[in-house]
């Protein structure tokens, strides 16, 4: 039987075939072409696609403070005495074991154990190895869960970056945030699901919006960059002249014109762009009153330190983010650059320290105090480690040091994870592995189970195949979870 060509009847059932892209076309006619993108939920779900969680969570939303440029271990919290006792002495081939180094420092005649010239103590009840940079973090021990043994393939920054976000060393991979709220979908319909907030002035390794974007995904789900002063939310306030109630009709009419083309061209990116504008109309409302912390008690400015009356700093980042968490949103993401320390490295991890030390111990008081932190998860640490060796030359009091992917450190708190808890231990020499490693695909894996999710079931489907955070990998470290 014929049928009329607007309504001719494809393989995969009755579809609108004049008008489509190739690629919308190819995604539905038949299933031997393959799919060019998979099936997407409803904009505006308020459940995201899944719908429900897998588990049930112990977290409904994640702060995760990103040290960009890889923190040393060395200085923070993994203890080695044994390189302050062999200061200066080449590194043992056989801790090496021949691994690879990066080119700044594998022509170096020697590759000089450095000892940190830092102290460390003991805190808390299981007597957490600090540094005396971290006095405040000290002091909320039994709040942290404490990963020793994180380790990455990737030996360089951006590649490194890349992979903590959004679980692949190539670009172009959904990050953590947008997988979130993707698969959950978003607590307050007046905020974005996925905010991130950056330390600015500090010069570093880049941050590219490719580490908050969505990828594959639909573009709704890409994280929104809040910045400091007058202007939150770029090119979101109304220009000279045009009233809310002006800029309503607009919305209106453009709705109606995107959805006859949505019935035209049968495009799911149309519904997209819809939901973000109604979202930016939202924010215009709600954006200045949830960065507005002139209301806040001076009792709080103290908790986080002086900064944090300084719009942008990372401790008013991180008040910032303790706000949006008691208004909905899911996934916050700070990042704090500077912690590229191949040289001069005493000075300049003091200097980070201090920039944060204060504001991630409070971030993770406030939220206790509030009753946040049981369902918060704060995430603290870097794309890798630095190697227990100095780059170039090694003094009493000056040294640098390289990245280090085969081992480093991150603490979280809240959210399901087990307090007060060491995992995983590195080699006397700080620089393999001996108990309990953690790959990135293992953390990714173990946050997203924390957040009531199957980490195998989280998919995309995109260019054929289906994508997950995890890519082919990954197993929850339940020694981690409360």
């Amino acid at each position: 039987m014929s049928m009329p060509n607007q309504t001719r009847c494809l393989c995969t059932g009755p579809l609108p075939s004049a008008g489509l892209s190739r690629r919308h076309f190819l995604n539905r006619f038949g299933m031997g072409l393959g799919a060019a993108r998979g099936a997407e939920p409803e904009p505006g779900a308020p459940g995201g696609t899944l719908g429900a969680p897998h588990f049930v969570p112990k977290a409904k939303r994640v702060i995760y403070l990103f040290m960009a440029g890889g923190p040393s271990q060395l200085e923070t919290f993994d203890y080695k005495p044994l390189l302050n006792q062999r200061n200066g002495e080449d590194l043992p081939a056989s801790v090496r074991m021949g691994q690879r180094l990066t080119g700044m420092s594998g022509n170096q005649a020697i590759l000089p154990l450095a000892g940190s010239i830092f102290k460390f103590h003991q805190h808390g009840q299981g007597g957490l190895w600090v540094s005396e940079l971290l006095p405040r973090t000290a002091r909320i021990a039994d709040e942290l869960c404490v990963v020793r043994s994180m380790y990455t393939e990737a030996i360089n920054h951006d590649p490194a970056i890349t992979f903590m976000q959004t679980g692949s060393q190539q670009s172009g991979r959904p990050s953590f945030g947008a997988w979130l709220s993707y698969g959950l979908g978003s607590d307050n319909a007046n905020l974005p699901a996925f905010v991130v907030l950056i330390t600015p002035g500090k010069i570093d390794q880049p941050l590219y919006s490719r580490l908050w974007g969505s990828g594959f995904l639909p573009s709704e789900y890409q994280g929104v960059q809040f910045r400091s002063g007058k202007e939150p939310v770029l090119y979101l306030d109304n220009p000279a002249g045009i009233s809310a109630s002006a800029r309503r009709l607009m919305l209106d009419r453009m709705r109606e014109l995107h959805q006859l083309q949505r019935a035209e061209w049968a495009d799911p990116e149309i519904d997209a762009r819809i939901s973000q504008y109604e979202m930016a109309f939202r924010l215009q409302t709600s954006v200045p009153e949830a960065v507005d912390t002139s209301k806040e008690p001076e009792s709080v400015f103290d908790l986080y330190g002086p900064d944090s009356k300084k719009p942008g700093t990372f401790a008013a980042n991180c008040l910032l983010a303790r706000r949006l968490a008691e208004r909905g949103v899911k996934f916050i993401q700070l990042y704090h650059q500077g912690w590229d320390q191949h040289g001069n490295l005493p000075k300049g991890i003091a200097t980070q320290c201090r920039e944060t030390d204060q504001a991630s111990a409070a971030l993770v008081l406030d939220l206790k105090q509030r009753g946040l932190l049981d369902d918060t998860l704060v995430i603290w640490g870097g794309e890798f480690g630095r190697t227990n060796y100095s780059q170039g030359k090694l003094t009493a009091d000056d040294y640098g040091r390289d990245h280090h992917p085969r081992c480093f450190t991150t603490w979280m708190a809240g959210g399901g994870v087990k307090p007060g808890l060491v995992y995983g231990e590195t080699c006397e020499f700080g620089y393999n592995i001996v108990k309990d490693p953690v790959h990135v695909h293992d953390f990714h894996a173990t946050l997203l189970r924390l957040l009531g999710i199957d980490h195998e079931r989280l998919t995309f489907k995109y260019q054929g195949r289906r994508f997950r955070l995890t890519d082919v990998a990954g197993q929850v470290i339940e020694p981690l979870l409360a």
